[in-house]
């Protein structure tokens, strides 16, 4: 595991970095850089297959965004602007000395991924959103997860949170989510969270500007950013747009056409 320190606030950002095979073709290897969604870590790009399925082609570079995994967690909301989440992701950048890579976000990540590629499209080669958006609406996080959720992660700590969340959904979380849920701070996640509320994300003149080649994906299931995904694509029509039946929000990440789509769109000379 490496680390950068942001230039925002000192916050301590960790990475890891996968070289490409070394059976891959020769010449440079385009870097793919990959952020994971709320209340997760770099981990799902290994668990689910992304790191294997990538690194045939890529240099991989996996983040813990600020707040999560073994990245540091500022207590204070003002912590977690949009503008902090970019400047981390350009420090990465700069200390791999990657000029520009392809982008891949889920979630949390795909909103980061659009900021990045607003703020700094010369440093995004091409852009995946995940069942990710431009920004979050208020409320959010009640939908995602449980109304009141920010407050009993306050109140209650992540066990409250995850109690109120299995309560909301009346039965048991499985033991992966659970377990990846429990590794957080309770008080950073808290700080994110309310702060990205007020986040005002990408505005659609700044969409109709974008130069990056880009893919949505999105499960069929999850309403909301089906929404979203539908809103960019008319927005930018020359982005690509996948709806996978019947994957939803948490379930998106492990489907077949999830990966193959982010590996076919991030094929070389694609």
């Amino acid at each position: 595991m490496e680390t950068v320190i942001s230039p925002v606030d000192g916050t301590r950002i960790a990475y890891r970095t996968f070289p490409r095979e070394a059976s891959a073709a020769e010449g440079p290897a385009p870097t793919v850089v990959m952020s994971h969604g709320t209340a997760l870590s770099q981990a799902i790009w290994r668990g689910f297959g992304y790191v294997r399925a990538l690194t045939p082609t890529h240099t991989v570079i996996t983040v813990d965004l600020r707040g999560h995994g073994r990245s540091e967690g500022p207590h204070h909301e003002t912590a977690y602007s949009m503008e902090s989440f970019v400047a981390d992701l350009v420090a990465v950048l700069d200390q791999t000395e990657t000029a520009a890579a392809d982008y891949v976000g889920y979630s949390l990540g795909g909103r980061v991924g659009f900021s990045l590629a607003a703020a700094h499209p010369s440093r995004v080669n091409r852009f995946v959103s995940i069942a990710g958006a431009p920004g979050t609406a208020k409320g959010a996080f009640d939908r995602v997860f449980f109304p009141g959720c920010i407050t009993a992660l306050k109140e209650g700590g992540m066990e409250g949170f995850l109690e109120g969340w299995q309560a909301h959904t009346g039965q048991p979380l499985d033991a992966p989510t659970r377990h990846a849920f429990a590794a957080n701070d309770s008080e950073a996640l808290a700080a994110y969270m309310s702060r990205s509320e007020d986040d005002p994300g990408v505005d659609d003149e700044t969409l109709k500007r974008f130069t990056v080649p880009t893919q949505l994906i999105v499960g069929s299931l999850d309403r909301e950013r089906v929404g979203a995904a539908e809103h960019v694509h008319a927005v930018l029509p020359s982005a690509q747009l996948l709806v996978v039946e019947g994957a939803s929000h948490g379930t998106i990440l492990r489907e077949p056409d999830t990966l193959s789509t982010v590996t076919r769109f991030l094929a070389p000379g694609a």
